[in-house]
């Protein structure tokens, strides 16, 4: 059974990895880094906020673009921290960034990121410790980057003024702060069309991105 919830309101931990050694730890924090940079780039990208609230900064060997918005960063600090205690507790399922028109609230793109939980091997404490360097997954996560940040190729223009509601599935049992309210899907009603976007993998956790979105009316 899986649940649907909406946020209603850095430094994340380095990675507790060795060259090739993985942990449970170590591969969320990867993760869950890596979903801060990935929603910083689609707020870009998509214009939700304007470019002169962003900053360069290096990361993955590319230039990454990073808000400055104080609010928006407070946001996503809270929400980063909140989905790295679910995959720590291997509770979270996805993450889903919706972008909605602000005038007649129609979905027009849902960003999708499944999180999948490899078989890793398991040390004597019971935690799951995979094995890949850290030059491998910095190249997967390279090139998920360069493909949203080459969305603006395919995606409609983005004609009205937008906003965004980042949603997580988590298993039934997860626990749930205050914070965070249910919610439904947010699906695009109607001329959805979708690109799947490249994988990467810690050797602990699989993440599959997925952009779907309203198709122009010809």
């Amino acid at each position: 059974a899986v649940g649907c919830l909406v946020a209603r309101t850095d430094a994340m931990a380095t990675a507790q990895a060795t060259k090739n050694n993985i942990t449970l730890k170590g591969s969320t924090a990867i993760v869950t880094e890596f979903f801060g940079y990935a929603v910083n780039s689609i707020l870009y990208q998509r214009g939700i906020y304007p470019p002169e609230s962003f900053e360069r900064k290096n990361k993955y060997g590319l230039g990454m673009l990073v808000t400055t918005d104080e609010q928006l960063k407070a946001y996503l600090v809270n929400v980063l921290q909140q989905i790295n205690d679910w995959m720590l507790q291997k509770t979270l399922q996805k993450l889903v960034l919706v972008v909605t028109a602000v005038g007649s609230h129609e979905v027009l793109e849902r960003w999708v990121f499944d999180i999948v939980n490899e078989d890793a091997n398991v040390d004597e404490r019971g935690d799951a410790v995979g094995e890949k360097s850290d030059k491998e997954i910095q190249t997967e996560i390279s090139a998920i980057i360069r493909q949203i940040t080459a969305s603006v190729t395919f995606l409609p223009l983005l004609e009205e003024q937008c906003t965004f509601d980042l949603l997580v599935y988590t298993n039934d049992d997860a626990e749930v702060p205050v914070q965070w309210e249910e919610s439904d899907a947010r699906y695009i009603t109607d001329n959805a069309e979708q690109v799947k976007l490249r994988s990467f993998s810690t050797s602990v956790h699989k993440v599959e991105g997925l952009v779907s979105y309203k198709a122009s009316e010809d």
